[in-house]
């Protein structure tokens, strides 16, 4: 208990006092646990969660074969935050993430910080990361020597580097180059090739972007099979690329899905790979968790998923987006499943208020392993809710600043019960390329969400309820930052150096990998690991 958020203390000791009492009860040995982790997906792209959405038949099935989590947030709207985040059980303000790692940055997840993978590691877990990873990729910040024993995917996001097929990305990438020497051009972010690695080794470079959830898939199974023939328990995270922006060419769509519903499509049947991978180990043995790192990326325009009812109305008045990068729930209310016959009850809808923080504790009580020592964490163990025994999850949730002007990683809004107060607002780049002003309150503007899910009316201030909640709120608020200022902090090395891009050939102006196989398991030339 001396490891949790003071301001969370107080109010979640029935949690606690359940997962004491009960979870040892429940799993006689260490189960599997397959984390997949959705990039830039909306809480309305599921179809189990909004009627419009037709195309994700597999994971409307896992949601009937397993429990739905309808009030689940991301701990951050921005790719490199959330991941950290979900990795370590604390929110950026803590472990120092509070913003993207770039292709040329010498630093990532600090390296004093402690992550999920290797904490199993150390219980006897095997641990493979497939796909986008996103917290450093030079030096000690490689998946490798952050728990992971395998790791196959790409460094960062896939729109962070030229490939030959762009696909569909606004604006338009170029593709790369395919000159023998170093030429001034123009590109789209960078004019490095996009690296696919497994593990230390740059396999392809640019990464063929159109096979990427095929050979996802593939990787992944082949982790799970090894894993499970060695008779160790496993851990796989699985970092799709979907849905992000679908770069990648989906099969030809069917009439009025159009090419984000194709790839939504595509990303669908990939988790109905994995699940049917998982269940042929044994049903009841793996628990599967499927998530997002945060909310649509509305400046794509059609490229972008669906918010459902969550649309930040207040922002939308006033300009800009208030999907991905803000703090409205369109930014951080994400997906959530969680499949594991036997032990999580089939068919169940919770609304408790939960997190991608909670990650981390919970699969470290149901491994048996303890949280590291000298350091307060934000998650919890929601075993309990997980279960079915419960449906109490957080009772105060921050959300921090993730990249829409502001202070990167600072608190400006948090949940209590029902109740979200705001005491900094702004909207991020929209379809039509306005962004909304940063506007700082205080007193905060208070939503009450049982009733305007669509944060479009905040209460009047000198109402009976906003006056009754506002002391509380103010309360937990305080007690929040003097908890983090008062805890073991640490910081992101955010500097960047050219040598720091990963590059397997630097003789050619892409870093273009010549004669490597698209299968890195045929026998072929390796290219050499250039960091």
């Amino acid at each position: 208990m001396r490891t949790l958020s003071l301001s969370l203390r107080a109010v979640l000791v029935p949690t606690l006092v359940l997962v004491a009492l009960w979870a040892p009860c429940v799993v006689s040995k260490q189960p599997n646990f397959i984390v997949i982790l959705a990039d830039d997906v909306g809480w309305g792209d599921l179809g189990a969660n909004w009627a419009e959405t037709k195309e994700t038949p597999h994971l409307d099935q896992l949601a009937a074969e397993g429990t739905r989590f309808v009030d689940f947030h991301s701990a951050a709207s921005t790719c490199s935050p959330s991941r950290a985040s979900l990795l370590t059980g604390r929110l950026g303000l803590r472990n120092g993430v509070t913003h993207n790692f770039a292709i040329s940055s010498l630093g990532g997840l600090p390296l004093n910080e402690t992550t999920l993978a290797e904490l199993l590691q150390g219980a006897g877990y095997s641990t493979g990361a497939v796909g986008k990873w996103h917290l450093g990729h030079h030096g000690q910040h490689h998946p490798n020597s952050r728990g992971f024993d395998y790791y196959f995917g790409i460094p960062y996001s896939h729109d962070m580097g030229c490939t030959d097929s762009p696909g569909y990305n606004l604006p338009p990438c170029p593709p790369c180059p395919r000159h023998s020497t170093r030429v001034a051009r123009k590109d789209c972010y960078t004019e490095v090739a996009l690296p696919l690695y497994q593990n230390l080794t740059i396999v392809q470079q640019p990464v063929e972007l159109g096979s990427l959830a095929r050979r996802y898939a593939e990787e992944a199974a082949r982790f799970i099979h090894r894993a499970s023939d060695s008779g160790r328990p496993f851990f796989l995270y699985l970092a799709l690329a979907h849905m992000h922006v679908p770069l990648i060419p989906p099969v030809p769509p069917a009439p009025g899905r159009g090419v984000y519903g194709a790839s939504l499509g595509e990303m669908d049947a990939l988790v109905g790979r994995i699940k049917e991978v998982a269940d042929s180990l044994g049903k009841g043995s793996t628990l599967l968790w499927f998530t997002g790192d945060n909310g649509p990326w509305a400046q794509k325009c059609e490229l972008a998923g669906r918010l459902g009812p969550f649309v930040g109305a207040w922002q939308r008045q006033r300009g800009g987006s208030s999907a991905k990068q803000t703090t409205w729930e369109g930014g951080h209310r994400v997906p959530a499943l969680v499949y594991w016959p036997g032990r999580v009850p089939a068919g169940r809808t919770s609304h408790a208020l939960l997190s991608t923080l909670d990650i981390f504790p919970t699969l470290l009580g149901l491994a048996g392993a303890a949280l590291p020592p000298n350091r307060h964490f934000d998650g919890l163990d929601v075993s309990p809710v997980l279960f079915g025994w419960s449906d109490v999850g957080h009772k105060v949730l921050l959300h921090p600043n993730s990249g829409a002007g502001g202070t990167a990683g600072a608190v400006e809004a948090l949940r209590l019960a029902q109740y979200k107060a705001f005491y900094t607002t702004g909207g991020a780049m929209a379809c039509d390329g306005s962004t909304g002003p940063e506007e700082r309150h205080q007193p905060p503007l208070i939503f009450n969400l049982d009733r305007d899910i669509q944060e479009q009316e905040p209460l009047d201030v000198a109402s009976r309820e906003y006056q009754a909640v506002l002391p509380a709120i103010s309360r937990v608020y305080a007690q929040a930052l003097q908890d983090i200022a008062a805890d073991n902090v640490s910081v992101a090395d955010y500097s960047q150096d050219p040598a720091a891009i990963p590059c397997c050939n630097l003789q050619h102006v892409g870093c273009r990998c010549h004669g490597v196989t698209q299968d890195p398991h045929v026998g072929s030339r390796t290219p050499r690991l250039c960091l």
